[in-house]
């Protein structure tokens, strides 16, 4: 098991890939069948691969990876590719500065619900008891302690309950070898830019999205299982298509990627003004027309990918 003082953070990364992917109980061969773009636009050209390279528009040359935020250790593997793309790189871009030592205390002062909410009121008695053991089950601790927690900081700690033996992370992995290398971390956001999208969705359907994981702990764990394996194949169209229709509400869409993706654009094109990056965001991010490497392409940059 990862060890608990450190698996807060990358629950925190992994929640986008689970949390919101939950939001609705068809079946995984369904959401794959939905929503498929025509295989004629650009998105669907850049369909198979998680690395990018990126190129001109007085920018550094530069790399884009997609990254699946944790994982069982089985399914790991860091391609050479990849690995090739980090060391060329001068410095490292993460969605979040991973090294940074006052972040596990700056999410600690922007966990909190805003009015004084509290989870004991937004959940039944019954659905607080089981929401309690789970945590218990999770990481050892019980529910009371963060009771004040936004409600989806509770569905990233259960998330351990999903992942079968050791939890890998690339982010985790990157951090080490920067380190290694004594390359430079900096993130794209900050936590309090993260944690802030959480009081924009109503705190209520965060804790109904907590209790139907809860209910459908069989689902849950296939919907991961698929995530992986489109992950592993780098399938980015699929990525994309089983992303795009986890959200049965385009405000939460367009809260938790599109805003992100858009915000994100000119931070890299000012990062890599003067030195090579490496670029490494979530896969979810990549794909679509609104996803991050075709709107690095509408802002004049060259992205290509590297098979």
């Amino acid at each position: 098991m990862m060890n608990k003082a450190s698996v807060l953070p990358f629950l925190f990364l992994f929640f986008f890939w689970t949390y919101y992917s939950f939001g609705q109980d068809r079946p995984v061969t369904e959401i794959l069948q939905k929503k498929v773009p025509d295989a004629t636009s650009t998105a669907a050209k850049d369909a198979n691969s998680l690395l990018y390279k990126v190129q001109g528009n007085g920018i550094a040359t530069s790399y884009l990876f997609g990254t699946f935020h944790i994982l069982p250790q089985k399914d790991f593997h860091l391609k050479e590719k990849v690995k090739t793309a980090f060391y060329a790189s001068e410095q490292i871009v993460l969605e979040l500065d991973m090294d940074d030592p006052g972040m596990q205390l700056a999410m600690m002062q922007n966990a909190a619900m805003q009015n004084g909410q509290t989870l004991d009121k937004l959940f039944t008695p019954e659905d607080y008891k089981r929401l309690d053991e789970l945590l218990k089950q999770s990481i050892g601790i019980g529910l009371q302690m963060f009771n004040t927690f936004k409600p989806f900081m509770i569905s990233s700690m259960l998330i351990q309950n999903y992942i079968e033996g050791t939890p890998a992370s690339f982010e985790g992995k990157f951090v080490k070898m920067a380190s290694e290398s004594k390359k430079e971390i900096l993130g794209l956001e900050s936590v309090e830019d993260q944690l802030s999208i959480f009081d924009r969705i109503p705190y209520t359907k965060q804790a109904e999205d907590i209790v139907e994981m809860m209910n459908e702990e069989d689902t849950m764990r296939k919907m991961y299982s698929d995530m992986i394996e489109l992950y592993k194949s780098e399938d980015l169209m699929g990525i994309y298509k089983f992303t795009s229709d986890y959200f049965d509400d385009p405000q939460e869409e367009q809260l938790l990627l599109i805003e992100r993706n858009e915000k994100w654009i000119p931070k890299i094109g000012e990062l890599a003004k003067d030195k090579k990056c490496f670029f490494g965001v979530g896969a979810a991010h990549l794909g679509g027309e609104k996803g991050v490497v075709q709107l690095l392409k509408k802002a004049g940059y060259a992205v290509t990918a590297v098979k």
